[in-house]
């Protein structure tokens, strides 16, 4: 596989995690993702599990744009890493389901939300973030919702950022209609509209992060802006340095 493709299946194994799991007995309740589209176009998701863990979605439906495409499911009650994509100009089946052709999100350049999911006895763990690290394709923001505690801030790149619009021409993937549908960058470029995305295999957020017991991860796709983040108080532990490619 391509580095850069291996780069946008980073499964976060965080220290955190791993003495959360040594520490639990009974799971609390799951905590759910929610995928909300507010782009003026449908997407299609592709949530995709890391190797050894179980789907969750069976990926074939569609998000209608406007803010009407919404749709949660249930994390396993067990640890569980994977990936959410937004996929776009799909060509699709009678059915309505995503064909294999899609413009954007079968293959980099594509945002890649990042999501881990522990679940413990004083409520579940969770680990995010957006990487632009094998490019650009749909604004998208990781915000949780009901948090118990911790550092939980909103993180990604907000429709406002305007990445497509700006992106340099050599880096441009043209849709059909012949506007920009997606960049591959430069990381720098994304970096500087996008701070709170991470945007090289070593890159991190300038905030902490060490979110307990969120009731649901909401992804937004075509946010308009960032909201503030919800958390603790204090720097610290909870601050995600360390990941490690999922083959």
């Amino acid at each position: 596989m391509a580095p850069a493709a291996a780069t946008a299946k980073l499964l976060f194994l965080v220290s955190v995690l791993l003495a959360a799991a040594s520490s639990s007995s009974t799971p609390a309740a799951a905590t759910t993702l929610t995928l909300h589209n507010l782009c003026p176009f449908p997407v299609w998701p592709l949530v995709t599990p890391n190797t050894g863990f179980p789907s969750i979605s069976d990926n074939t439906g569609r998000l209608d744009g406007g803010g009407r495409g919404l749709v949660s499911f249930r994390f396993p009650q067990t640890f569980w890493a994977g990936r959410v994509v937004a996929r776009t100009g799909c060509v699709v089946s009678v059915s309505g389901a995503a064909a294999a052709a899609c413009e954007t999100g079968g293959a980099p350049p594509a945002t890649v939300v990042q999501l881990a999911v522990h679940a413990g006895k004083e409520g579940d763990l969770a680990a995010y973030s957006v990487s632009l690290v094998d490019g650009f394709n749909v604004p998208a923001v990781v915000s949780p919702q009901a948090v118990g505690g911790g550092q939980c801030p909103a993180l990604g790149c907000a429709a406002a950022a305007d990445i497509n619009a700006g992106c340099p021409q050599g880096q441009r993937v043209v849709g059909r209609g012949g506007a920009a549908v997606a960049c591959r960058g430069p990381p720098a470029y994304f970096k500087g509209r996008c701070p709170l995305t991470r945007t090289t295999p070593v890159d991190v957020e300038p905030v902490p992060q060490r979110c307990l017991a969120p009731g649901e991860l909401k992804v937004v796709f075509c946010q308009p802006a960032m909201v503030n983040a919800a958390g603790g108080e204090g720097e610290a532990a909870g601050r995600i340095r360390n990941v490690v490619a999922d083959n």
